[in-house]
């Protein structure tokens, strides 16, 4: 499915967004690589089963979530300035800003029609507004989070609040659409968008340590990439509120306007460390992990779909990419 809504692009789209994607290389050859981990489309599936379905009927769904994703990577490339993305040039990096921005909005557009071709009317409906209010939500958040990055004075509730539209609307949605299309009740629903939120918000913590202390070779960027655009990532925004010197210190080393050497790189990442800032970003990340564990439990759900649910989530909180 994945396939065929990207392949009904046109020309020129087609080729950017099979190269996003890893399909092919920057001239068209077919290549294998790195496209991403379908986290999203998976908790789809599985949603679906977890209420009794068959993951067919969340087919659609899975496909949609999944070029919402993608879209947005595409997007954030293009305002982060990244050059990298799996180990490879970004989009923006290879075809052009302008063209970049224009095959995210066809992959999303894309996305619309993958969800549009599934399931009964009603459900449908129902599909395509669940999917559109988390775009919205996701938006927003990208929004809010480059708004971040002029000020030096956000709180750990703003970032959680700017973290739910960027990461944890898009889990939600992808679990919450599995049930819909699946004929899931009211409860099972809530249930399972919960799960895919809290497990959501654990994958953007997590995704914020790998932006300070990941390994280039496993994540594909820079070392400290967060760091070297200033980002007011959970990490950097706890330590700056904990008070202390290490806290004085990593302030002063944000606010200057010159760019990070790479020693001071080194420098600000054992700031954030010695003020808290890694330690308290682990303890959130478990939380949030233990709050998805425990909305499974609240309601009835299939017991295999429900482990693997358990399984993935586990293995989001663990990844070093």
């Amino acid at each position: 499915m994945l396939c065929a809504a990207v392949r009904r692009l046109p020309g020129s789209m087609l080729h950017m967004a099979g190269y996003h994607l890893g399909w092919w290389d920057a001239i068209g050859e077919p290549c294998q690589a790195p496209a991403g981990k379908a986290i999203r489309p998976a908790l789809t599936l599985l949603s679906a089963q977890a209420v009794g379905g068959a993951p067919e009927v969340a087919v659609g769904a899975a496909a949609a979530v999944e070029l919402v994703h993608n879209f947005s990577l595409v997007h954030d490339d293009v305002m982060d300035a990244d050059e990298m993305r799996r180990h490879r040039p970004t989009t923006w990096s290879v075809f052009g800003v302008n063209r970049a921005i224009l095959a995210g909005d066809v992959i999303l557009a894309a996305a619309f029609q993958a969800l549009a071709a599934t399931g009964s009317p009603a459900c449908t409906a129902t599909a395509v507004d669940v999917l559109a209010q988390c775009v919205s939500a996701l938006c927003e958040g990208q929004s809010v989070d480059l708004s971040f990055e002029e000020r030096n004075d956000v709180d750990t509730g703003e970032y959680l609040t700017m973290a739910w539209g960027k990461t944890s609307a898009l889990l939600g949605t992808s679990c919450e659409l599995g049930a819909v299309l699946a004929g899931g009740g009211e409860r099972q629903r809530k249930a399972l968008r919960d799960f895919g939120e809290h497990l959501g918000l654990t994958f953007q913590l997590i995704d914020d340590l790998l932006g300070i202390w990941g390994d280039p070779a496993a994540t594909g960027k820079p070392a400290g990439a967060d760091l070297v655009r200033r980002k007011q990532s959970y990490p950097v925004v706890s330590a700056l509120r904990a008070g202390g010197q290490a806290a004085t210190e990593l302030a002063e080393l944000y606010a200057q306007p010159e760019a990070f050497t790479p020693e001071q790189v080194t420098e600000v990442a054992l700031l954030v460390e010695r003020a808290g800032g890694r330690e308290a970003t682990q303890r959130h990340a478990r939380e949030q992990l233990a709050d998805a564990l425990a909305a499974l439990e609240a309601v009835h759900l299939a017991e295999q779909a429900k482990s693997e649910l358990l399984v993935l989530a586990e293995l989001v909180a663990r990844r070093n990419s």
